[in-house]
Formats: C-alpha cells, sequence, structure tokens
C-alpha cells in the first residue's frame, strides 16, 4: 500500500480525555502506571473525531502502523475471499483494541470498519514498541492483550466446529453481555450494532436462521427484541443454552477473530 493511501486512512487527531481520566483506561492499558509513566504513553497516542458508519480505520493489506483502542462506538473487522466475498472476524466496543494482527507480517490481514459514530485512541505501534521496553508493566499489558486473541481464537474454532445453530446465537448474545457489563453498561439491556446479516456472518449461519432463532428465543420468553435493542430477560438460561458452564463466564471475554478467527 502506498505511503499516499496510508496516510489518507490516518484518523484525524484532535485533542480530548487523557489516559488518565479515561473511564476505560482499566480496560486497555495497565491500571499499575503512575501518573509520569501515564503521561508518557499519553503523549503518543492521538484520539480521533468522530468517525461515521462505514468509514474505514484500515484496509486489508494496508502497511501495519497503529493498533487501536475503541472509545466509542463500535467496528466490525473483516477479510475479503478470494471471491471478493466479506468475513467477518469480529466486533470491537469500548475499551477494547484492534489492529494487532497486522504485526506479524507487516500488513492488515483484515481491514477495520465502523458500524455506528465512532471515536478511537490511535496508537502508532513503533512507538508503542519502544515504550514498552522501558515500562515492563505496558509491555507485559501488550502480552496479555496477545495472549487473549489467541484464547479466543481457540474459543471461536470451538464455537464454530462443536456448537449447533441455537448454542452459537446463545454464546454471541451471553459473550457481548458478559462485555457490556466489564465496561459498566447494562449486562442485560443493549444496543446491537450490527445487522443479523452481520450476525449470521460471523457466526456461520444464514441469515435466515439467525432472524428464527432470535424469534424463538423471544417466544419462549428468553429476550425481547425492538428494533436493534434487545433485552435478555433469562440471562442464565440463555448461558445454559450457550453450552457454557459458569465457571467460564469471562467479563472480558471479546468476539473477535483476531479473537475467534
Amino acid at each position: 500500500m502506498s505511503d499516499t493511501k496510508a496516510t489518507d486512512r490516518k484518523v484525524h487527531s484532535i485533542s480530548q480525555v487523557h489516559c488518565s481520566t479515561c473511564s476505560l483506561s482499566s480496560l486497555c492499558l495497565p491500571v499499575s502506571l503512575n501518573l509520569t509513566e501515564m503521561d508518557r504513553l499519553d503523549n503518543i497516542i492521538e484520539k480521533s473525531r468522530p468517525l461515521k458508519k462505514g468509514e474505514h480505520l484500515f484496509h486489508q493489506g494496508d502497511s501495519f502502523s497503529s493498533i487501536y483502542a475503541i472509545r466509542a462506538g463500535s467496528i466490525k473487522s473483516y477479510s475479503l475471499t478470494n471471491q471478493g466475498e466479506e468475513q467477518i472476524t469480529g466486533f470491537y466496543f469500548p475499551g477494547e483494541l484492534v489492529g494487532f494482527s497486522g504485526f506479524d507480517e507487516n500488513e492488515y490481514p483484515i481491514s477495520a470498519k465502523v458500524l455506528e459514530t465512532t471515536t478511537v485512541c490511535e496508537i502508532p505501534f513503533p512507538r508503542l514498541d519502544e515504550l514498552s521496553g522501558q515500562l515492563p508493566e505496558l509491555r507485559r499489558q501488550v502480552l496479555r492483550t496477545l495472549s487473549k486473541e489467541v484464547r479466543e481464537d481457540q474459543q471461536m474454532m470451538l464455537l464454530l466446529s462443536k456448537k449447533n445453530a441455537e448454542q452459537r446465537i446463545a454464546t454471541f448474545l451471553f459473550k457481548l453481555s458478559s462485555r457490556y457489563k466489564a465496561r459498566g453498561y447494562s449486562a442485560t439491556q443493549f444496543r446491537l450494532s450490527m445487522s443479523r446479516n452481520e450476525i449470521g456472518n460471523f457466526l456461520g449461519l444464514a441469515v435466515e436462521t439467525v432472524s428464527r432463532i432470535f424469534t424463538r428465543f423471544q417466544k419462549n420468553g428468553l429476550i425481547t427484541v425492538e428494533g436493534k435493542e434487545i433485552e435478555l430477560i433469562q440471562l442464565e438460561e440463555i448461558q445454559l443454552l450457550s453450552g457454557d458452564c459458569v465457571a467460564e463466564e469471562d467479563s472480558d471475554a471479546r468476539i473477535n477473530t483476531n479473537q475467534m478467527d
């Protein structure tokens, strides 16, 4: 990808929230950094203007340069097959990082597209790498993030290979619930920023199957749905349907195929 294109896709920086006062910092940053260390990290981060639905953080094949922390809104990652078909690989929400998968080959193997009005913190990776060498706790946080992606990849392989359609949808809803809860939001009432077709694409299901199972869950009193707003009425029952035991609940669990490829 040319330098011009790489520059074109850069988010425009604006002066906004400092890392030390951001309510999401405990999710994407080491909580043990002191104020001086936090200032050093904050100095390398670029806060974005609001990004509109349909905009991209980066495209598949772009040179790897930055990772992005979601501050508000949501992002989907996807890759294009040889036939030009879109395969969704993950969904990202506030406090989550996207872009690490570009480090290995020095180019992004996926695209990251905005699902709704979104703001991000752009973290140039060369500067993060340099700073991580000076701040051991920051380095450990980077390694923890990479480890989480490996673990979630493994969970996604299990989801797609062993679970039936109903279990996949239940798992998807339960993981979303856990992620929203970890961010201080309601675990039972939230907005689905992705379409039914995008959910089906991600889970390997036809959109008709997704709609049918949502309808079945609603008839059985497990959920209520109004447009994109959803309420999980029987969260424990949804967890049981997912096939996951209570001990496996992970409040930071991500549905990401960088997580879940």
